[in-house]
């Protein structure tokens, strides 16, 4: 049997991504790829992997999936999560684990990632990294297209992913140390490229004010709800290109920032752009989180490319040997019948 991955329950949107498909925008093919790159290459590094090796990008609540393989090495990287793992598919409680690790996995176990704290998405890498072959030079799924990563959709129920190792590498576990992926307090922009679609009191009100991520949001694109902007000169222009990060200002007034999935043209105007260092961070930030933008020059933007670019040449050497909690450690030594029960000696 191929060695895989088999699906038990899919979350709520579990899809294959890496770093994205690129260079097809000029034939109307979007990116794609993961919406927090950083935390990707973490999960590849914890488990070995190149960094665009392809991995499970998961929103707001986890999958479980079930070992079908001698065993399996993987890693959990991102937003804080319910993680557990169960010897079989039939267990109701098992051990409870952190994220931002990995962990060997055996044949019949089954790891259950619940709703995630404090941010949208993890990533789930494997070592040596899924058997799925690549569709225009990436592995990464466009759901609207129908193509890439697993059969062009979402996970669900039953899938079997086939893994390119039927057996895990003999070494110590490790887990990430250092790597801040908390949001910052402002996401930085670049005002324009059609700000003078706007009064200047307009586009200082959208910089000065503070908006909620609102439902309806997706991989193509993050709708905002709060103050509406008010167009100086109609909200139709003639469809040019979309970066990425692009804030658009449709007729209704409410800015809406193009992510991984977004089309490749659009024709509202565009009142700024998310610097490329801010991206990973906005992708991470769950609908009801609220945000703010700082404008900022595009020698600003170019320094702060550099400074994320140094972090993530960084991320290798963020990967330590993991450390057991005492509670980790006791339920270790339960589980392999090593201890019977612990006594606290002083009390």
């Amino acid at each position: 049997m191929t060695p895989a991955l088999r699906v038990l329950s899919p979350g709520l949107l579990t899809t294959v991504q890496d770093l994205g498909r690129l260079g097809l925008q000029h034939v109307g093919i979007p990116t794609s790829g993961a919406l927090d790159p950083v935390g990707l290459r973490a999960a590849n590094a914890l488990v070995g992997n190149p960094p665009n090796a392809a991995a499970l990008e998961v929103a707001y609540l986890g999958p479980a999936l079930a070992v079908e393989a001698e065993d399996v090495r993987l890693s959990v990287a991102g937003a804080d999560a319910d993680i557990v793992i169960v010897s079989d598919a039939a267990a109701s409680s098992g051990e409870r684990i952190k994220g931002n690790r990995s962990i060997r996995l055996h044949q019949g176990n089954v790891i259950r990632i619940g709703s995630l704290i404090g941010g949208a998405l993890v990533y789930i890498a494997v070592e040596g990294g899924f058997d799925i072959a690549p569709v225009l030079g990436s592995a990464s799924t466009y759901i609207r297209g129908g193509f890439g990563g697993w059969q062009g959709r979402a996970l669900a129920a039953g899938d079997r992913l086939p893994l390119r190792r039927a057996k895990a590498s003999e070494q110590a576990e490790f887990q990430l140390d250092g790597l801040d992926l908390l949001p910052p307090k402002k996401i930085r922009a670049v005002p324009g490229p059609q700000a003078d679609y706007f009064s200047e009191t307009e586009v200082a009100a959208f910089f000065g004010s503070e908006y909620t991520v609102s439902q309806g949001s997706d991989r193509m694109g993050m709708r905002l709800s709060g103050r509406q902007i008010r167009h100086a000169r109609g909200f139709d222009i003639i469809s040019d290109a979309i970066p990425p990060g692009a804030i658009q200002i449709p007729g209704n007034g409410q800015p809406i920032v193009l992510l991984a999935d977004r089309q490749t043209t659009g024709g509202y105007p565009k009142i700024a752009t998310v610097i490329s260092a801010d991206l990973p961070a906005l992708g991470r930030l769950a609908i009801g989180a609220r945000i703010a933008f700082a404008a900022v020059s595009i020698e600003e933007a170019v320094a702060a490319r550099r400074a994320h670019l140094a972090t993530i040449e960084q991320i290798a050497h963020m990967i330590k040997p993991l450390k057991y909690t005492a509670e980790e450690m006791t339920q270790r030594l339960s589980d392999n019948n090593l201890i019977d029960g612990v006594v606290e000696a002083v009390a």
